[in-house]
């Protein structure tokens, strides 16, 4: 029998259970489950930041029969037949309860002419059904979609709330970490808890957190070897890596990695410089041709300082 997934395990499922970063958020929420009726939302925030999970924990709190559930991933359902078929006939059928609810995880992933199919849906339909969208970039999201969603973003967490996290549900599991090496797999996932969970996981053994350079290798370990490197301070040998192994859509990911560890570059001077480098890496990367050349440059700045 396969191993339960600890990101599963250990969803919150009751409003008490979720850590809320808002209390403003929080009375909402309780409002809508008070009042047992929720508008269509739009949920926002980075990857494995509790979207999902805030959207399921809502549903559970409304009591809503799994039979007037409807769950999809627009990453991998996301034409505009997805929606005609899929959503369009779930939705003109009444409801068991009081009304449905069309969860769309990663909408932005959505084209524009779904997105617009997907809006006469809500139209059409919006007696009997309640959407809740989430995604990673709102931008992304047309306007008719946001003036027709309460718009609620998630932030992310401090990273000592989310190292205490992984922290807890490692020792829940028998695992006592090694704070070295839990920090390298914080540094490496941040702030994407669900990813954190299941690394942590996949690295556990016999009671133990291996190192990076101890467990088997996957294709994603040259992110861990990277956070290595970077706290090593050996930010040459980390440029190669990262320049030979991240994909074209890992290397804006890069960056915001790079901010998110602003403390690896030393003094509150180093930071600052540091900060500057990356924003103007930033704002190149979206105007080179070649972005692997753009990460190298950033990063031999980085090295010199």
């Amino acid at each position: 029998m396969p191993k339960e997934l600890w990101v599963e395990k250990y969803r919150p499922k009751t409003i008490q259970d979720y850590v809320w970063q808002s209390e403003i958020q929080r009375q909402q929420v309780q409002t809508w489950i008070a009042d047992k009726s929720i508008p269509h939302i739009l949920f926002s925030g980075s990857a494995g930041v509790g979207k999902t999970t805030m959207a399921k924990v809502l549903i559970n709190e409304l009591g809503i029969e799994s039979a007037d559930v409807l769950e999809i991933n627009a990453s991998r359902n996301n034409s505009v037949d997805d929606v005609r078929n899929s959503v369009t006939n779930f939705s003109s059928t009444m409801p068991w309860g009081d009304f449905k609810v069309i969860l769309m995880d990663e909408a932005d992933y959505l084209s524009p002419n779904a997105q617009a199919a997907l809006r006469g849906v809500m139209e059409e339909y919006h007696t009997t059904s309640r959407f809740i969208l989430t995604c990673n970039y709102p931008n992304r999201i047309i306007p008719a979609l946001h003036s027709r969603c309460q718009g609620f973003h998630i932030a992310k967490v401090d990273t000592n709330e989310f190292t205490a996290r992984v922290a807890e549900i490692l020792i829940a599991e028998g695992v006592q970490p090694d704070l070295d090496t839990l920090d390298t797999y914080v540094k490496a996932s941040y702030p994407d808890l669900r990813k954190c969970i299941n690394t942590v996981q996949m690295n556990s053994q016999d009671g133990k957190l291996l190192k990076p350079n101890e467990s088997d290798k996957n294709e994603a370990d040259w992110k861990l070897e990277m956070v290595e490197l970077f706290k090593a301070g050996d930010i040459t040998k980390a440029r190669k890596l990262v320049c030979a192994s991240a994909r074209a859509e890992e290397m804006e990911e890069v960056y915001r990695w790079l901010y998110d560890n602003i403390e690896l570059f030393g003094n509150e001077e180093n930071q600052d410089k540091a900060t500057i480098i990356i924003k103007q890496g930033l704002v190149d990367h979206t105007l080179v041709v070649d972005p692997e050349i753009n990460l190298a440059a950033t990063l031999i700045k980085l090295a010199r300082l």
